[in-house]
């Protein structure tokens, strides 16, 4: 599985990270994870807000901070 959190670095982007990363761990599940934070390659998933979270290249959301339970949940 790979997961992608596109945003330019700010705070949310990273608190979604971080999350995504606590989100595997209470799952028992494994996935690389990856930052995106370069514009022309957040824009060809279509992204106009950020956050977002791409799982195995389907954007799953985007404009929004999910909690642990709700990425766990997208897993």
């Amino acid at each position: 599985m790979k997961i992608e959190i596109l945003g330019t670095g700010c705070a949310k982007c990273k608190t979604l990270y971080e999350n995504t990363k606590k989100a595997l761990e209470e799952s028992g599940k494994s996935a690389e994870v990856v930052k995106v934070e370069d514009i022309p390659s957040i824009m060809k998933y279509g992204v106009m807000s950020t956050p977002a979270l791409v799982i195995d290249g389907q954007v799953k959301f985007s404009g929004k901070l999910a909690s642990v339970a709700e990425i766990m949940g997208m897993l």
